[in-house]
């Protein structure tokens, strides 16, 4: 049985984690998928992607058997080789969508803990359902988050939240989640408004959008404030005067919805 399906309509491609009837836990079938999911929009004319789970929670993180599986191979070999640029197979599971060029909405419901977090944490907005749980769960099983959580964490919360969340493996709330910064926001119906939310973005300048998530993420990683700046006015000038551009610019002057190819 496919683990994920993927469809596109209206620019907006919808990715669902179908493992509904095991919380949408992570298997090694459903991390394959999830990856060749994500690569398969790499260079798709898609402008915005919706991620969820089917059933009742967004993803509870891997599946118990993948525990007794890990046990039965060398940890070296499995985790320490780059599979996927500079990530294992595991790492790209989440870093997949963050290394997409369009954005990433992720509509949680029910639960979204360990690898189900670090998913999550991929994309670029995160809404939730208001009794929606998260939790960085792996320290329950006496190990660390390493599906990219190490990375994409420590741009949300703040140091001690971090620390905190890592060291007890707490379940948190929703709304405890959205006053960390763990999500975006909250909605009743969190896919209903990722597609609201989407349809927005869909109707912006594509390459715009493509050349702001890229240059935000250079400012989120960048150290140095001299590269961001000359990254600003680089980006900027390939869209300034550009087909596209202007007609974001007839379309404002003409009160209508901008075209575009």
């Amino acid at each position: 049985m496919a683990r994920v399906s993927v469809e596109i309509e209206d620019h907006i491609a919808r990715v669902t984690l179908t493992r509904g009837d095991k919380m949408n836990a992570l298997d090694s079938q459903m991390i394959e998928e999830i990856i060749a999911a994500g690569e398969s929009l790499m260079d798709s004319k898609a402008r915005v992607v919706v991620l969820s789970g089917e059933g009742k929670a967004f993803c509870a993180g891997l599946d118990l058997m993948s525990f007794a599986q890990m046990g039965l191979q060398n940890p070296e070999e499995w985790l320490m080789s780059r599979s996927h640029g500079d990530a294992n197979q595991v790492q790209q599971v989440a870093m997949v969508w963050r290394r997409l060029p369009m954005p990433v909405i992720a509509a949680i419901n029910g639960v979204a803990f360990g690898g189900g977090l670090q998913l999550a944490l991929g994309a670029d907005i995160r809404i939730a359902a208001p009794d929606a749980r998260f939790s960085v769960m792996e320290m329950k099983w006496g190990i660390v988050p390493d599906m990219g959580g190490m990375v994409l964490l420590p741009q949300l919360l703040r140091s001690d939240v971090l620390r905190r969340l890592t060291y007890t493996a707490e379940k948190v709330s929703a709304p405890q989640a959205l006053d960390w910064g763990l999500v975006t926001e909250l909605a009743e119906d969190p896919v209903a408004r990722a597609h609201e939310l989407a349809t927005v973005i869909a109707g912006q300048s594509p390459a715009a959008i493509r050349a702001a998530k890229a240059l935000i993420e250079t400012a989120e990683t960048s150290t140095d404030s001299a590269e961001v700046l000359l990254e600003e006015s680089r980006v900027q000038v390939g869209l300034i005067g550009k087909p596209e551009q202007m007609e974001v610019v007839a379309a404002q002057m003409q009160k209508r919805a901008p075209k575009f190819d």
